[in-house]
């Protein structure tokens, strides 16, 4: 994996994104040994707190000014780093004072917030300036665009996308499900039980479609239609082969050659389709903290 970190901040990439959850904290600590010899230099970084596990499995929410500090220094040991650069509040509290302490001392940059709503949103800006907002976003959730993704453009937030391959849906389609380990989270999330990826085959279906006709793969056409959505959102699908890792950035690579006509395209292509589209993924995404509990396993697509 340390290749393959040193390998995306080669191509270009300049967001590395973590979370002292995954695993719990294996992954802070992987990245970490990732950005020595020099790359810490070349990326800005981005962690989360929020969520404490027991031994158990247990999960409890926090935010209270003791742990947020302790989760800072934590999180600033496991990464290796003196400063965090942009610093995500996992699940939201009522209470933003003690970030805004830790960005006066020096210890984060920036302070973001991971699947809130617009109404927390709000209050958490009128304490501290947010500078970004963590989400799902996709071709498939689309939800967000109600009332967050408006929220965060008025107040001048920025909007990181992920999952922004649907967690693996548009990139495979229905038969991903048959390929999910028992381990895997996504076996237990509502979108991904047998009648609801049966309802919802078609979305794949016509994606694939216009890929084929496009010449490029569903998850670069998926991608593309993230970037299109505007300057301020930046998507952060995952992956752990080099392979899919290059597949990605080379959706980048045909937004920059067919800007002008491409992503219109894919939009105006399922406009048509937007009614079932949003029902669909409402059915799917309605239970969002069951959703949740996977989000912290540390996989993301």
């Amino acid at each position: 994996m340390i290749a393959l970190i040193h390998h995306a901040v080669a191509a270009g990439i300049t967001l590395l994104d973590t979370s002292d959850v995954y695993g719990p904290h294996t992954n802070e600590i992987l990245v970490g040994k990732a950005l020595q010899g020099g790359v810490r230099e070349k990326v800005q970084l981005a962690t989360k707190f929020g969520i404490r596990m027991d031994a158990d499995g247990t999960r409890e929410i926090r935010g209270d000014p003791a742990y947020v500090r302790a989760a800072c220094e934590g999180s600033l040991k496991r990464l290796g780093v003196d400063c965090i650069d942009l610093y995500y509040q996992h699940r939201i509290d009522t209470r933003v004072g003690e970030l805004k302490k830790l960005v006066e001392e020096g210890k984060i940059k920036y302070i973001g917030l991971s699947e809130a709503s617009a109404s927390t949103i709000r209050r958490a800006h009128a304490v501290h300036p947010i500078t970004a907002v963590q989400l799902e976003w996709s071709l498939w959730s689309r939800d967000v665009e109600a009332d967050i993704i408006p929220t965060c453009r008025e107040l001048g937030i920025g909007i990181v996308a992920y999952s922004p391959l649907g967690r693996g849906f548009l990139s495979s389609g229905p038969k991903l499900v048959d390929t999910l380990s028992d381990q895997d989270f996504r076996k237990n999330l509502p979108r991904f039980q047998p009648e609801n990826i049966e309802k919802n085959a078609w979305i794949f279906e016509k994606v694939n479609a216009m890929a084929a006709r496009k010449g490029c793969t569903p998850s670069q056409l998926a991608l593309a239609w993230v970037h299109h959505q505007g300057s301020d959102v930046c998507p952060i699908p995952g992956t752990t082969k080099t392979e899919n890792f290059n597949n990605n950035v080379a959706a980048l690579v045909r937004i920059e050659r067919d800007r002008e006509t491409y992503p219109c395209t894919i939009s105006q292509r399922l406009a048509a389709q937007e009614p079932q589209i949003r029902i669909s993924i409402t059915t799917l995404t309605g239970d969002l903290s069951c959703e949740s509990s996977g989000r912290n396993r540390g996989r993301r697509a």
